[in-house]
């Protein structure tokens, strides 16, 4: 049996993860924005994320696209049942995007702007949770071919999953300006991140007992034995972190919050991961019914072994290049 499917299902996995973790906290950035205590934090905030928001949603890019390329049967029917909250999370990225640019150059009108980013950001991330809760519920298949409603995906779950994932980016947009900015930004920042680390916490302990409440297959596999003692350790490492992010604001660090709350989406995302394997549609399809022919899924990986190292490369030097913390003075 060939490893191709295999390897493009992990590329998947890791560039989905990538783009959570990265666009994670300048949407979280945004969430956070209007609640600055002044214009001028508003505005350091804003350069703290410039030389990188665009370039992480790269990773969005490739994921959509890897799937179409890669998984063809899997889009064909995930497409069709997160249309809208694809349209909806794709209009708040084209309008922070575009409130992004012309926020810098106006001179009347600002604050709309300002909003124009903040609800943007809001939006994206709120629709990026509502189809996230629900994926791992399922989709209903009929054949080769997505047999559910249009509005399938609105249900309660889906929407906490949502807001779940608002006060998430929160996290790490607020830790991320926890490192990256000083003085009255910096302080505000911290309470930000205390507050919404309760939350998170909150959410992670509903959708980790719910999960397997609602889906039998989940609950086999968390709590069977002997698969209890290989993944038990997950649940008490994220609890873990969470103190650990708390105990390192109160203490007044200011680059370990940031980093141990990447670490916190990482398990989450983990956990995620193992509980729908090997479905990529749940649960319906896995990712070997759902690949395309071996010649096109080689043809697509002997392009990205020489293309992805490349993008890794200048994201790891853009990272490295606007290091420390940043400055007032001068806009994107």
């Amino acid at each position: 049996m060939s490893a191709i499917p295999f390897i493009w299902y992990c590329l998947l996995i890791v560039a989905l993860c990538l783009y959570v973790l990265l666009d994670g906290f300048d949407l979280g950035v945004g969430i956070l924005f209007p609640f600055a205590p002044s214009e001028e934090s508003r505005d350091l905030m804003m350069n703290s994320i410039a030389p990188f928001w665009d370039g992480n949603e790269t990773w969005l890019v490739l994921s959509g696209g890897g799937l179409l390329a890669a998984f063809p049967l899997a889009y064909s029917i995930l497409m069709p049942a997160f249309y809208m909250p694809v349209i909806l999370m794709l209009f708040g990225l084209i309008f922070r995007g575009v409130a992004f640019e012309f926020r810098f150059k106006a001179t009347k009108g600002r604050s709309i702007w300002s909003y124009a980013f903040h609800f943007g950001s809001v939006l994206a991330a709120f629709m990026q949770g509502m189809i996230l809760g629900a994926y791992v519920t399922g989709v209903q298949v009929a054949g080769r071919s997505f047999a559910g409603r249009p509005f399938d995906w609105i249900s309660a779950y889906s929407f906490m999953t949502g807001v779940a994932l608002v006060f998430g980016y929160a996290l790490l947009g607020s830790t991320w300006l926890v490192m990256k900015t000083e003085g009255v930004t910096r302080d505000w920042a911290r309470k930000c991140a205390s507050y919404v680390l309760a939350y998170v916490a909150l959410f992670l302990g509903i959708v980790s007992i719910s999960l397997p409440i609602m889906n039998g297959t989940i609950r086999k596999l968390w709590f069977s034995l002997p698969d209890f003692y290989y993944f038990a350790p997950m649940p008490l490492a994220t609890a873990v972190l969470v103190l650990a992010v708390w105990r390192q604001l109160y203490r007044g660090s200011d680059t370990s919050p940031f980093f141990m709350s990447l670490g916190i989406f990482l398990l989450g995302y983990i956990g995620w991961a193992i509980s729908l394997w090997p479905w990529l549609v749940p649960f319906a399809v896995t990712y070997r019914q759902a690949a395309a022919a071996h010649s096109s899924q080689m043809f697509l990986l002997a392009g990205t072994i020489f293309v992805l190292p490349t993008i890794l490369a200048y994201f790891a030097y853009c990272y490295y290049v606007f290091r420390g913390k940043v400055a007032q003075a001068g806009y994107y």
